[in-house]
């Protein structure tokens, strides 16, 4: 499948039910099939037909989201540029993706005038919401042009290429294609709840995991409520206004909702699913969720490479057969997914047997092509037939499966192996934390020295000390932070992740200057 067939399968199951969704827009599958028949004719017409490299730079939007679809229906390739990205990413992206065509809200002009000089190949700009002197509005472009359908073949299946984020170094183009983003959808129909119409709340960027999981909603023929912004406390109101069924949250946000004043008297009695994923989730406060929430938590674990579904934990696998809480299971990432092969491999190549940790290896029919123009990433990614995530991990008896760290983040202090993960997984069990990190310093006696940054909840109070005899009581001495900082507010991604290199650059810097007083 296409991901234009996703919307067209909406559109067989009801034609005139809302697909999108926005404060007083609304927008039915007809109508939004409709859109991307005059998008997708305008585009070929413009040479911008099967294989053609189009970005959509925008914010969560009704219609700058059926662009998706009607790129797809011209054959061409969508490319997601994050808003939130540096205006230098951002040009990185569309220049080593090739795009030709860059679709952009008005909001985001200062921006597109500032890197479309560096980029000659960019031959079409559409303005979604203005008439500028470079980029013609949408509607001008839409005026002469009929809705009757077109369809143009693709050149090949790949549907999309995300960039991997430029937090390390050169983001790269991961190239997905319509089987990947076909299996995707197929294992979340088949690993969580569905029952009835779904309806959808987008709060999350569309440009990252909240975009992909429309696809599955709308095979069912589902509404996705967008959110421009976020916004917790209309959040929950729009949970109980749409019976909103599903949604997902990043692990902070979540966080930040479990603190918030509204949720307590919030009508969730809809919610079917309340995914959570995109970083690792304290387990502790994941039962905090779950009692507050309900018994609808619903995990996720992927990567752009192999997107959202390596495993799956439904709600019921939240719990024991008994109904209690399996608070052991909490700390894992579920099980892998039923149409991935999912293992741990030493450096070697070689799969190791449960329990034993290394690094999360996959293949299967949810791993990427490759990297765009990248051979030599691909051929590093794919070593020894399998996809590496980065990640290491181990599978236990159950097949659960336990990340323990990223491989770049693992601490070596005194000889011993610290996985900086389970040392913020009990920095969190502290009821007065809300987030926090754990990086490695450089140390004369231990080589590294474990050091925690953490972000208090509201109105709560703590001292270093404490917080590491917390955790020493919990993992034990040696993984214990050496050092204990406490931040306002601790630097994030665009899609709510801990930027760890900016946490441990600015530890570092602290730590050079006041070796030269």
């Amino acid at each position: 499948m296409r991901l234009i067939d996703y919307l067209d399968k909406g559109a067989s199951l009801g034609p005139d039910k809302p697909c999108l969704t926005m404060g007083d827009i609304d927008i039915s599958y007809r109508q939004v099939q409709q859109l991307t028949y005059k998008i997708a004719r305008f585009l070929h017409r413009n040479n911008m037909g099967a294989g053609a490299k189009i970005a959509v730079l925008a914010g969560n939007d009704p219609v700058a989201f059926a662009c998706v679809f009607a790129i797809s229906r011209a054959g061409a390739i969508w490319c997601p540029i994050n808003p939130r990205n540096e205006a230098a990413e951002n040009r990185q992206l569309l220049d080593g993706f090739d795009c030709t065509c860059l679709i952009f809200q008005n909001a985001y002009a200062p921006l597109v005038e500032k890197i479309k000089g560096d980029l000659p190949q960019l031959t079409l700009l559409i303005c979604l919401d203005a008439s500028l002197p470079y980029a013609a509005s949408l509607d001008e472009c839409l005026r002469t042009l009929d809705d009757a359908l077109i369809e143009i073949a693709p050149a090949d299946d790949i549907a999309m290429i995300a960039g991997t984020g430029g937090t390390t170094g050169q983001p790269k183009g991961v190239m997905l294609s319509g089987r990947n983003l076909e299996a995707m959808s197929a294992i979340t129909l088949m690993s969580y709840p569905f029952a009835g119409r779904p309806v959808y709340l987008a709060l999350a960027p569309l440009t990252h995991a909240a975009g992909v999981l429309c696809l599955p909603i709308m095979a069912l023929g589902g509404r996705v409520v967008i959110m421009p912004k976020p916004d917790l406390s209309m959040f929950l109101q729009l949970i109980a206004a749409y019976r909103v069924t599903h949604t997902f949250l990043p692990p902070t946000l979540i966080y930040m909702l479990l603190d918030h004043p509204d949720l307590q008297a919030a009508d969730l009695r809809s919610l079917q699913c309340f995914w959570y994923g995109a970083a690792p989730i304290a387990a502790a406060k994941l039962a905090d969720a779950i009692a507050r929430i309900g018994p609808v938590m619903a995990q996720l674990f992927g990567q752009t490479e192999a997107p959202m579904m390596i495993s799956t934990m439904a709600p019921s696998d939240h719990f024991n057969a008994d109904g209690s809480i399996a608070y052991a299971r909490l700390a894992s990432a579920g099980r892998p997914s039923p149409l991935c092969e999912v293992a741990v491999m030493d450096e070697a190549g070689a799969l190791l047997p449960r329990g034993s940790r290394g690094e999360i290896v996959l293949r299967g029919s949810l791993v990427m092509p490759g990297y765009y123009k990248n051979p030599s990433a691909t051929a590093e990614a794919s070593r020894f037939g399998w996809h590496h995530t980065g990640d290491i991990g181990y599978l236990d008896a159950e097949n659960y499966l336990f990340i323990v760290d990223r491989a770049k983040d693992m601490i070596i202090t005194g000889g011993f192996n610290v996985y900086s993960a389970e040392v913020e997984q009990a920095l969190l069990e502290h009821p007065a934390i809300q987030d926090g990190a754990v990086v490695g310093l450089p140390d004369d006696k231990w080589g590294e020295r474990v050091t925690a940054v953490v972000q208090l909840r509201p109105g709560r109070q703590v001292v270093q000390d404490e917080l590491i005899g917390f955790v020493k009581a919990r993992i034990g001495s040696v993984k214990a932070p050496k050092q204990i900082e406490i931040w306002a507010d601790l630097p994030r991604s665009k899609v709510g992740k801990l930027v760890k290199t900016e946490i441990k650059a600015r530890l570092l810097a602290a730590l050079r200057q006041a070796e030269e007083r």
